[in-house]
């Protein structure tokens, strides 16, 4: 009796093996059917090769530049400025450039007439940055009309205009000695620029407009994770210890750009700030995003900061930019959107009116 039960307790168990099995199967199976009709794609099992995976993943890996570098103008080799005939005031030029505080600051040692900042604030490196609102097309661009003014401006009124927004101040005299030397370095930086032409990279990056308003709350958050570790939590920038400037700007108060100034547009700001904030961002290698960039500006647009007689700017008031913050406009768009957005409608109304 023993030796019959042993071979059926086998037969048993090998029964109850298969079914198990089986039931696995059954259930693997409807798995796979209940996956396919949820419109969910499997993975392909023709290509298992992760050196062939790899590759597919890193091609896939979208530039972080905001333009093409390729192309992108350069500024003339410092090192050979020597070589020019009237190097001595280009080499003054930059100098005045990049430290115009300590010649014409507060505490200035040729004129005290303006608020502290320095000419490269604004115009990185000396204005050579691609992106960084660079001089490249100066000298190939101007005299020409400008709308803010309805007329023809040279260099030293676009210097001066610089001085009295930007800086807060006063201005030069054309033919004085330091107007000669700015207007000479600027002429040196974009000598190799066509007359009448842009190269690539003037200017400021053109920000794609949001579908919303900036928002102010969310720039401020933004500027304190972002901005104030050289700003300042109040904003006002860190200043030289011997009173000759400041190593950060003041972005607001009785020490920074007016309300005539361009980066008061919230597009010049966002420009400015996606392709060169905080520091260390390049355009090559942006650190906010776009969304970022127009709410910051918000938050520091929406700062106090000196006050400008703006009333005779766009004589042509059909001409105002879509974010110029003060009117009258030419639309019914109230002044609220024109500083922060959405700047969209704006642009869109604009465009069907011309």
């Amino acid at each position: 009796m023993n030796q019959l039960g042993k071979p059926f307790l086998q037969i048993i168990s090998l029964l109850l093996g298969l079914l198990a099995l089986a039931t696995a199967l059954v259930a693997m199976v409807g798995g796979i059917v209940l996956i396919s009709s949820a419109g969910i794609q499997l993975p392909s099992l023709k290509n298992t090769n992760p050196e062939t995976s790899l590759q597919t993943e890193v091609a896939e890996v979208k530039p972080k530049y905001l333009e093409d570098p390729a192309g992108m103008w350069v500024a003339p080799d410092w090192s050979k400025v020597e070589l020019e005939p009237n190097a001595e005031e280009i080499k003054y030029g930059r100098d005045l450039i990049a430290n115009t505080a300590e010649y014409l600051g507060p505490n200035g040692k040729v004129r005290k007439m303006s608020n502290g900042l320095n000419c490269q604030n604004c115009h990185l490196q000396a204005g050579t940055v691609p992106l960084g609102n660079n001089y490249s097309a100066v000298a190939s661009t101007y005299p020409k009309v400008r709308s803010r003014s309805g007329k023809s401006e040279d260099i030293p009124k676009r210097i001066n205009d610089c001085f009295e927004r930007s800086l807060n101040g006063g201005t030069l005299e054309s033919d004085s000695k330091e107007m000669i030397a700015m207007v000479a370095y600027m002429n040196w930086v974009g000598k190799d620029v066509p007359k009448g032409e842009k190269p690539k990279g003037v200017g400021l990056y053109e920000v794609p407009l949001l579908d919303r308003a900036a928002d102010p709350e969310k720039g401020k958050s933004i500027y304190i994770n972002q901005c104030q570790s050289c700003h300042g939590p109040e904003g006002q920038g860190l200043a030289k210890q011997d009173g000759s400037g400041y190593i950060y700007p003041p972005l607001w108060g009785s020490n920074s750009y007016n309300q005539g100034a361009g980066l008061f547009r919230l597009s010049r700001f966002a420009g400015y700030v996606r392709a060169n904030m905080p520091l260390g961002a390049t355009f090559e290698n942006p650190l906010i995003s776009d969304e970022e960039a127009w709410d910051v500006a918000a938050y520091v647009n929406s700062m106090e900061r000196p006050s400008k007689d703006l009333s005779q700017d766009w004589p042509d008031i059909s001409k105002k930019p879509m974010d110029h913050p003060f009117g009258p406009y030419s639309d019914s768009f109230p002044e609220v959107q024109h500083k922060f957005g959405p700047f969209k409608p704006i642009t869109e109304a604009k465009s069907k009116s011309e």
